[in-house]
């Protein structure tokens, strides 16, 4: 036989990218998902690939079956020779044993098939990779490997059965006549007729005057489920002989195990129906990866649309607290009070422009500075603020995530990390409200600098244009009530007076837009960082848009590469 042109390429890269898949949120269907694309690159690299390579290598025969059905002692029959040892202890721990001819023997010595199992040839049982033994007693172009049990309570042992069930050309699959028709051996029975794996039964320990009617059921089970095709080999219950099973029970399946290594054209022909089922079973297995990494996508869409909205809230709250005038309470209204003076500076805007200096003065003569305190007291109403959003939009984050598929195992104990701000939030915020305080104060220097409003200027100072701008951007009442309100609504009137008399009704406008602009964006980017926290976790377990699409592709790719090769 020949290898298809673009064959092996093609299903390499499909092998690629299935063992790329991203499955790394704990949805329902990841487990599932991974599992399958686990068996379908563990079938690929350990009998696809080497056997459309080497169309011409020994059959690989896989002796699989229950616990305690007697696979090795069937082996040794089968062998006339003890190559591998019965387990007396379940489950049994040791390494499978492939057994193969001398003449064989550098065909399995190196990677070419199972590559990720190492070689032993050492004496004795062995716990890790595959033990190699050389023995005249089978002859060339035929292969065995006694397997572990596939419904070992060992998950490892189930997991290798499994791996060396998907590399066999054949399996031999032996149970008895009191498990013959348990539900694991027949999940196997079901994958091999999926996969359309040529098959044999051994059906062992059969009471002898039961034979027939066990045989007989059991053929039927294999026709209901599209395995008549198998061949059925019954062994009677009788004592070993020197340890093996009888001649006259064993003989049969020894002849035909040969028959099929004598001859070339049936090995061919099992090689054949074993590669084609097994290629063509790829685009219903890899369809169930997609439709893992499309659960994948959806619940990853979930989860950060969750922590999009939460933070959204938090920037509308900011902006409303902001707006609302209810920064305009407490400390700030007491500090604003102190500041302005509101008879005081009704009285200056009226001509009394000496009562300015006197209060631009006080800074440097050791007397209390109110512009400071005010700014002080922005400062810490703002960094409050902002702190209590973030803090709301943290934990209710980490709240709707636990709802989420994939969001528990996301989390992974982190949410005392993640339900409030990060550690480096507090000094990021004093850091973003001390900037926009600079940045205020600088817009009032600026518009200040022409020689009409330069006089004006001097005589309230920077700070204290700076302070009033501040409490510009906070003017509105609406989160006010009480005697605050009353308070505020003359007060904040009274700065904006002043404001407007020293720049102009105009440029304040323009200069409280470009504050409030300028906070808006320190808050945008303070909530930001925060969320970036949540986005980094995601990001790392989230699907790329098109991966689906990308493993479609790679299943088409393949059925045209066949096409081409048919």
């Amino acid at each position: 036989m020949t290898t298809p042109t673009g064959l092996p390429d093609a299903l390499q890269q499909l092998r690629d990218h299935v063992a790329a898949a991203p499955l790394g949120l704990a949805t329902t269907g990841r487990d599932a998902a991974a599992r399958t694309a686990r068996s379908v690159v563990d079938q690929v690299d350990d009998y696809l690939l080497p056997r459309l390579r080497d169309l011409d290598a020994p059959l690989l025969t896989v002796v699989g079956g229950s616990t305690g059905a007697g696979k090795s002692t069937l082996v040794n029959s089968v062998l006339r020779a003890q190559v591998t040892t019965p387990g007396v202890l379940r489950p049994t721990t040791r390494s499978p044993v492939l057994v193969c001819s001398p003449v064989d023997q550098a065909a399995f010595s190196g990677d070419r098939v199972l590559p990720g199992l190492a070689r032993t040839t050492g004496e004795g049982d062995t716990t890790s990779g595959i033990k190699l033994v050389a023995t005249d007693a089978l002859p060339p172009g035929l292969a065995l490997i006694d397997a572990p049990d596939v419904d070992s309570v060992v998950e490892a042992n189930r997991e290798l059965a499994g791996q060396l069930l998907g590399a066999a050309d054949l399996w031999v699959f032996v149970t008895t006549a009191a498990r013959y028709a348990d539900a694991v051996p027949w999940d196997l029975l079901r994958t091999a007729q999926e996969r359309g794996t040529a098959l044999a039964v051994v059906l062992d320990r059969v009471p002898p005057e039961a034979v027939g009617e066990v045989a007989e059921d059991l053929a039927g089970m294999l026709q209901r489920a599209g395995l008549s095709s198998a061949r059925l080999f019954v062994i009677e219950e009788r004592a070993l002989v020197d340890g093996y099973l009888p001649e006259d029970q064993v003989g049969p399946l020894r002849e035909w195990l040969h028959a099929l290594a004598a001859d070339q054209e049936q090995r061919a022909a099992v090689v054949r129906q074993t590669l084609a089922g097994a290629l063509e079973s790829l685009g219903d297995r890899v369809a169930v990866v997609v439709a893992g990494v499309h659960e994948q996508a959806t619940a990853a869409e979930a989860l950060h649309t969750a922590a999009d909205a939460a933070y959204a809230r938090a920037r509308a709250a900011i902006d409303e607290g902001v707006g609302n005038g209810s920064l305009l309470r407490g400390e700030v209204l007491a500090r604003w009070q102190e500041f302005v003076g509101t008879g005081d500076w009704m009285r200056s805007l009226q001509g009394q422009v000496g009562r300015l200096r006197d209060r631009v003065a006080a800074a440097f003569t050791g007397r209390p500075n109110p512009a400071a305190d005010l700014q002080g007291a922005l400062e810490s109403g703002v960094e409050l603020l902002l702190r209590a959003e973030a803090d709301r939009a943290a934990e209710k984050t980490v709240t709707d995530w636990r709802s989420l598929p994939g969001g528990i195992a996301l989390l992974a104990g982190r949410e005392t990390e993640l339900d409030g701000v990060s550690p480096a939030f507090t000094g990021a915020a004093a850091d973003e409200v001390r900037g926009w305080q600079g940045f205020v104060l600088e817009l009032v220097r600026k518009e200040g600098a022409g020689k009409r409003n330069q006089a004006r200027l001097m005589s309230w100072g920077v700070n204290g244009a700076g302070a009033a701008l501040m409490i510009a951007v906070f003017a509105s009442t609406a989160g006010l009530s009480g005697a605050e309100f009353g308070i505020a609504a003359g007060t904040t009137a009274v700065g904006q007076r002043l404001l407007e008399a020293v720049f102009g009704d105009a440029a304040v406008r323009e200069l409280a837009a470009r504050a409030r602009g300028d906070l808006d964006a320190r808050a945008e980017r303070l909530l930001r960082l925060e969320q970036a926290r949540f986005d980094e976790l995601l990001a790392d377990v989230a699907p790329q848009p098109g991966a689906a699409a990308e493993l479609r592709a790679a299943v088409a790719a393949l059925a045209a590469a066949r096409g081409a090769a048919a």
